[in-house]
């Protein structure tokens, strides 16, 4: 079967009724990405125009690979430190443009190049890798590591600091020199102030687009480059220039760790961002399809003077509330942003780097997720804890260590979950059927003789001897127990070491006139057992196939009746 690329199917699917929509929210879709792209190409230390290179190759190329209708990709504020953390110290000392931008393109290229293997080899699952908690705690950390970044250029100045902590030291030290510009103040909290209240009173108004339009205009009526105010300047003419970066093989290092965090955290956001909007529109997600597309999509901006895009739930909304219908719209702003560069390249040169601030600095803010942490906080305070450890990784270790820490404690936390999963016993509750947790039903009623113990997940090394401590502990309570039965229909799985131990406990079990039986143990799980050898000591009645039949044929050897839930 020959491939089609998703773009020619959505080409010969295409309605005639969906043109004028598509056109609408291209055109709106472009008012928000020339001051973001500007914006978030700055926030990871590149110019200006490589943001708009960015946003138009990346728009195109997943307009043919996407198989998402309705998703926008370009530069993110989630990448912006990350790039910066990868690329500026790889800098030489004098801050060369031209090598940040040839650092920041070959990072792309390795993004793709990840992305689209990752794609090919089916490896969707890697973006689970960090859990919701740790996920919430590292946008916290980078949204206030964005924050804190930006404010130096809010106040008119700037730092070499790197890292939050330096930071907060350098623009303190900024404050106190005198260094603060008061007309570039106000014009960056005049920015945020506008843009926050928009989306608040006027949430279908574009609000980046309407403070962009204020900001220029004050920026000509007021003169603000003569009270100290820096702008834009006049951005390069003409189409982005195909370009093969040429950099240092001493670079690939580095450039290689970083790729791999952001390709992560690229494909987290692209798969949230796909499940959410493919909900509300139908659709299907298809997960390794976009991870090729945004691999195209990163390596295709690589190619153009670009660095590392993802998608923007944001944008994307945006588009949806424009009227989107696939993705033409992005066609459509990725031209309009070719005509700006080729007819109209000072548009933007009047507009204050404040402005440019105000928006990276919104952007930080609904990165944060202060709701979410508290709701962690009432529901699991465990998950609570694993928020706070990333949020901390960020902020004290920084971004790129960040991802490192977030993707270590979600691993963690599952090894935390496997290592001690929960067990209990069960006994019987009058008016319910089957057997239930005696924790939830202090009052069940027990059989004199015999402990039903359920054990919630696999045994295996890490948990075998927890398993093995747990029921030698039902073993030794006073009076004895004759059978413990083992409701191991939880039990998915049982490794060489646990057979092991299961054997060694049986033994002493056996010692002390104490019989293991297990009941509704999965078929694939009794097969290992049998191929372990185990079937050798442990004969065809110790298997039952339900808790209720090896409960009957206790009650059968020993006459025990159950207890009364009143005494």
């Amino acid at each position: 079967m020959v491939w089609t690329p998703p773009g020619a199917r959505t080409l010969r699917e295409y309605r005639r009724s969906w043109l004028v929509k598509d056109v609408v929210a291209g055109v709106v879709l472009s008012t928000l990405l020339v001051p973001q792209g500007m914006a978030y190409a700055e926030l990871a230390g590149l110019p200006p125009i490589t943001g708009l290179y960015t946003s138009v190759l990346c728009l195109l190329a997943y307009a043919v690979f996407g198989p998402s209708r309705i998703l926008v990709l370009g530069p993110d504020s989630s990448l912006g430190p990350m790039i910066a953390a990868t690329v500026l110290p790889l800098v030489a000392a004098d801050g060369d443009p031209e090598r940040a931008v040839a650092l920041a393109s070959v990072l792309a290229l390795m993004v793709g190049a990840i992305t689209i293997l990752a794609g090919v080899a089916r490896l969707g699952f890697v973006a689970d890798l960090i859990s919701k908690p740790t996920m919430i705690g590292y946008m916290n950390g980078l949204a206030l590591t964005i924050l804190i970044g930006q404010l130096p250029k809010l106040f008119g100045f700037s730092t070499d600091a790197d890292g939050l902590v330096a930071e907060v030291g350098a623009f303190a030290d900024g404050l106190g020199d005198g260094k603060t510009v008061p007309a570039a103040v106000a014009v960056g909290l005049g920015c945020i102030a506008l843009i926050l209240l928009l989306q608040r009173l006027l949430p279908k108004v574009p609000a980046v687009l309407v403070m962009v339009v204020l900001a220029v205009a004050a920026s000509v009526v007021l003169d603000l480059d003569e009270h100290g105010v820096r702008t834009v300047g006049r951005l390069p003419e003409g189409l982005p220039p195909f370009t093969l970066p040429h950099i240092g093989w001493g670079d690939l290092g580095a450039l290689s760790v970083g790729a791999l965090g952001i390709a992560l955290v690229s494909l987290a956001d692209t798969i949230s961002n796909a499940s959410a909007f493919a909900a509300r529109t139908g659709q299907e997600v298809r997960g390794n399809d976009e991870m090729i597309a945004i691999g195209t999509a990163n390596a295709a901006a690589g190619l153009f003077q670009g660095f590392p895009v993802s998608t923007s739930g944001s944008r994307t909304a945006v588009a949806e509330r424009a009227g989107s219908k696939s993705q033409l719209t992005g066609v459509v702003g990725a031209v309009l942003i070719l005509l700006m560069l080729v007819l109209l390249p000072g548009l933007f040169r009047d507009l204050p780097q404040p402005a440019l601030a105000a928006v990276v600095i919104t952007a930080s803010l609904s990165l944060a997720d202060l709701p979410g942490t508290r709701r962690l906080w009432r529901q699991r305070k465990a998950e609570c804890c694993l928020s706070v450890a990333a949020f901390l990784g960020v902020a004290l270790l920084g971004v790129l260590p960040g991802i490192a820490v977030a993707v270590g404690l979600s691993i963690l936390n599952v090894f935390r979950r496997a290592w001690w999963p929960y067990s209990t016993e069960l006994g019987r509750v009058p008016g319910l059927e089957g057997y239930h947790d005696v924790r939830s039903h202090p009052t069940a009623a027990h059989l004199p003789g015999c402990t039903i113990l359920r054990f919630d997940g696999p045994l295996f090394f890490a948990n075998a001897k927890s398993f093995r401590d747990e029921v030698l502990r039902v073993a030794r309570t006073t009076p004895a127990p004759r059978w413990i039965l083992l409701a191991a229909e939880p039990i998915t799985d049982v490794d060489t070491t646990a057979a092991d131990i299961l054997q060694e406990l049986d033994a002493a079990l056996q010692e002390r006139g104490v019989r293991l039986v297990l009941a509704e143990l999965k078929d694939p799980v009794r097969r290992k057992i049998e191929r372990y050898g185990l079937t050798r000591t442990f004969d065809p009645s110790r298997f039952h196939p339900t808790v209720e039949a090896a409960v009957t044929a206790y009650r059968a050897l020993s006459g025990a009746r159950w207890s009364d839930p009143a005494q």
